[in-house]
């Protein structure tokens, strides 16, 4: 059976519907997978074991220059790319206007169908023509978790049950190794050990911890003779990631690094402080220790999803208005580094 899973982005999206691949793969064996996404996110979807193929668009690119002739080239060379198969299901996992068109452009077999959501869940983005571009909608419970959602839809499209065995058995999939000659090559080889990664940048403001409070957290880790890490996206974040490891005694601003390196990285570190963003979300798709920081209430809805019980002791969320206060974060920390593998 082959099977293309259509989820664009954001990242954070993108890592919370990984486990769809390994429930795919433990109820249909012999089954294909293929995933669509932006090529800004290939690499986390490329590590995911069980994917086949990754097909790329630049759509948040080409639609800033629709009518370009190198626009019109990149998407003739897309079309042809993502229609060298013919599907047996293509499920649109996203529930957008974009995610429809892709999914409706995608080549079906002869008993192939188009499947989409047939509703908006609470807290995530929907359009109508998603389901109206498919051949059957899928309900999907107004109250669920975006990892779930996805793992409920894919269940209903492809026609095998979430028993509780596979439901346990939650699997991001990310087959990242840790090797040392990575952090040389990438000219961190100064970094010390073991690091902490503080996972402090985000697009929207209002989901910011304050950077008073990052700083005093970096020097409680210090005080134990652990060093931190600073990752960041843009140059706001940058200068974020330098006045914090200013006040710090041991600690490493990381180059502006892909989604590989990331990955790279983050596996290696002894675990993650972040507040709600895609790359606190990688490493709860890493199974690391890990804090993450929500000033609103939707832990619910983007936190860790755990299966057992040695999972929610590792991966915690604190939430607070308006922010999670030091000493709380700081608690949750020594409890989560205390179950780490």
């Amino acid at each position: 059976m082959k099977i293309l899973i259509v989820k664009l982005s954001s990242l954070g999206d993108v890592l919370h519907t990984l486990p769809v691949v390994h429930d795919i793969q433990s109820a249909l064996p012999n089954a294909q997978i293929d995933w669509v996404v932006e090529k800004s996110f290939a690499g986390v979807v490329r590590h995911c074991a069980g994917v086949n193929r990754v097909v790329t668009c630049e759509l948040r690119r080409w639609r800033k220059a629709l009518f370009a002739k190198e626009t019109r080239q990149a998407w003739q060379a897309f079309k042809l790319d993502l229609q060298q198969t013919h599907y047996d299901a293509v499920i649109d996992l996203q529930g957008l206007t974009k995610s429809a068109v892709i999914a409706k452009f995608a080549k079906l077999s002869q008993t192939g169908k188009r499947y989409a959501m047939a509703n908006r869940s609470d807290g995530s983005s929907y359009e109508a023509p998603s389901r109206w571009l498919a051949n059957v909608a899928i309900a999907v419970k107004p109250h669920s978790h975006a990892v779930q959602r996805g793992r409920d839809v894919c269940a209903a499209a492809l026609g095998y049950a979430l028993t509780s065995t596979l439901q346990k058995s939650l699997s991001f999939g990310l087959a990242v190794g840790v090797n040392n000659a990575y952090f040389a090559m990438k000219n961190i080889a100064n970094i010390e050990t073991p690091f902490v990664i503080f996972a402090h940048g985000t697009s929207r403001a209002d989901k910011l911890w304050p950077l008073t409070n990052w700083v005093a957290l970096g020097q409680r880790l210090n005080a134990q003779g652990m060093a931190v890490a600073l990752a960041h996206g843009s140059d706001s974040e940058q200068a974020r990631s330098e006045a914090i490891a200013q006040q710090l005694e041991k600690a490493t601003v990381l180059p502006r690094l892909g989604l590989d390196d990331l990955l790279n990285v983050m596996r290696a570190s002894a675990g993650v402080v972040g507040v709600d963003s895609g790359l606190s979300h990688m490493a709860v798709a890493l199974d690391l220790p890990h804090v993450q920081i929500y000033n609103f209430d939707t832990a619910w809805r983007t936190g860790p999803l755990l299966a057992d019980a040695q999972s929610a002791a590792r991966q915690v969320s604190v939430y607070a208005k308006p922010t999670p206060a030091l000493d709380d974060v700081w608690l949750a920390w020594s409890q989560v580094f205390g179950t780490k593998k």
